[in-house]
């Protein structure tokens, strides 16, 4: 199974940019997008239908072109879990879930904590994730969680490892992932990439992705259950439709 996870930073405005001919040509089985920025209603289904993408799963924030992720598949699911049932991570619509046979795939998109309010909310967030995915895995073992994070958890993740004070980077939100991880997942791009130094967001600012000057935000988070059927996990940084790039996971599901 091939899965891509993109933070896209609006939908619309990706299509603009090419998208739909780049998702043909990519050719996932499975994409988990993040930051859609819009209403199912806003848009034409048509375009992902003709590109193969008959099951699509949308779950938007609350708040109009805001937040939001989506599950777009070739596979039809078995079932679609839309937000976690707790109203303080759903209104912004982060997390949406379809389980397939062996598999089940999250598209997560972490809050950003860009002031105070909001890293306290990112906070929290982050602590009812965790105690949510321990009681899930209970049920569902196979988890493939997949997403922007909105951290770097080790200093090869960000081109400045000095930016300790700056949310994404901070002590106590690198501690969650590596809490995160031992509590049953592997971090797939590091788990087969170890020195490798490659980043899947870039600010649009000071010129930072022409000089890589990037962060890597985004995971694909394989419960352990599944290790042994990773076989593939890279960042697809030619993609420009975003901020973000895509990032790529092939698991044996058999």
């Amino acid at each position: 199974m091939k899965i891509i996870s993109y933070n896209v930073n609006g939908i619309r405005a990706a299509i603009n940019k090419g998208f739909v001919d780049w998702l043909k040509s990519a050719s996932p089985d499975v994409i988990c997008l993040q930051e859609i920025k819009a209403l199912k209603e806003q848009l034409d289904l048509n375009v992902f239908i003709e590109a193969g993408y008959k099951y699509n799963y949308w779950f938007s924030a609350q708040k109009k072109g805001y937040s939001g992720v989506a599950i777009l598949s070739k596979i039809k699911p078995n079932h679609v879990e839309y937000g976690t049932g707790i109203e303080s991570m759903d209104f912004e619509g982060r997390n949406i879930r379809a389980d397939f046979d062996g598999v089940s795939v999250m598209s997560l998109y972490l809050p950003s904590g860009t002031n105070d309010a909001r890293l306290d909310h990112k906070l929290e967030y982050m602590d009812l994730f965790q105690a949510y995915i321990n009681n899930l895995k209970e049920e569902v073992p196979n988890l493939v969680i997949c997403g922007d994070y909105n951290i770097c958890h080790e200093e090869i993740d960000i081109h400045n490892p000095k930016m300790k004070g700056v949310s994404g980077f901070l002590p106590v939100e690198r501690e969650w992932v590596g809490g995160f991880i031992n509590s049953g997942f592997i971090d797939s791009f590091r788990y087969l990439n170890t020195d490798v130094q490659q980043y899947s967001w870039w600010s649009y600012r000071a010129n930072a992705r022409a000089n890589n000057k990037g962060w890597r935000l985004d995971y694909a988070m394989v419960a352990a259950p599944l290790q042994e059927k990773i076989k593939r996990a890279v960042i697809l940084s030619d993609a420009v439709h975003s901020d973000h790039c895509p990032i790529l996971l092939e698991i044996e599901n058999k």
